[in-house]
């Protein structure tokens, strides 16, 4: 089977599990602004089916409507810039970890020849300082392209993002393979034309999955094997460049 050319990693949640931490800093930040608001996780799980911070908050204002919503609708800029601020301290502070194999299956796959990339809702500067913390100076040589934020009109589910990365690595969505988290995640890189490699986090593990080429509980580590939870079956406990070489690619059907 034809190896794939590229990697590209969603951020949040797959990177790391840093949805608590997201959650935390968009209840300091509504607790900063007089606003009565706190997100249990219960009801951020729900709200994580809404992509991207900013849209987050809008529908939380706007289906909710909990006191102080039009105050909020006023100044959602402003709300999510405070909680990406304190959000980026808590990276800085070194207090988010990489989940198992993210660390290694990047630097595997660089030193391999692989392209790597990220497509992701979140902030820009969320993505660098994660990156920073987790690859040191070496993240901005590590990683090709950095497709974030409000970079395409539309947001997963929507294909977008994914058809942005690759379009900036030059290469088509057959000859990459996504790694994701979460239902929306899957769907916008298969509906882009990506196989992906699903390792449900904390806040997604009740996502749909199915339209996954595999889903595990991670990428695993030779010392700590993934759990297998369906798809294709690949690896040896641990995803590595050679497993990915048995990972079913996509279909491309060409048009005459």
């Amino acid at each position: 089977m034809t190896p794939p050319e590229a990697l590209i990693f969603d951020v949040d949640g797959t990177l790391a599990e840093t949805e608590e931490w997201h959650r935390r800093a968009f209840n300091e930040t509504f607790q900063s602004f007089g606003l009565d608001w706190a997100w249990d996780a219960d009801l951020y799980r729900q709200l994580l089916k809404v992509s991207g911070g900013k849209e987050r908050i809008r529908h939380y204002a706007e289906v909710y409507a909990p006191p102080g919503s039009a105050t909020a609708l006023a100044k959602i800029s402003a709300l999510h810039a405070d909680k990406t601020e304190r959000y980026a301290k808590s990276v800085v502070k070194g207090e988010v970890s990489a989940r198992p194999g993210i660390k290694r299956l990047v630097r595997q796959a660089h030193n391999n020849g692989l392209r790597l990339g990220v497509a992701t809702t979140t902030t820009l500067c969320n993505v660098e300082a994660l990156l920073k913390a987790f690859f040191g100076s070496d993240a901005r040589h590590l990683f090709s392209v950095i497709a974030a934020g409000d970079i395409v009109p539309r947001k997963k589910p929507a294909p977008d993002i994914y058809l942005y990365a690759c379009e900036r690595l030059g290469l088509s969505p057959s000859a990459c393979v996504a790694v994701e988290d979460s239902e929306n995640g899957v769907l916008s890189a298969r509906g882009a034309g990506l196989a992906v490699i699903a390792t449900p986090s904390f806040y997604a593990s009740e996502d749909d999955f199915s339209g996954a080429t595999v889903v595990l509980s991670d990428l695993g580590e030779p010392d700590a094997p993934y759990r297998f939870k369906s798809g294709a079956r690949i690896g040896q406990g641990y995803v590595d460049v050679a497993s990915l070489h048995d990972l079913p690619r996509p279909v491309v059907i060409s048009e005459e």
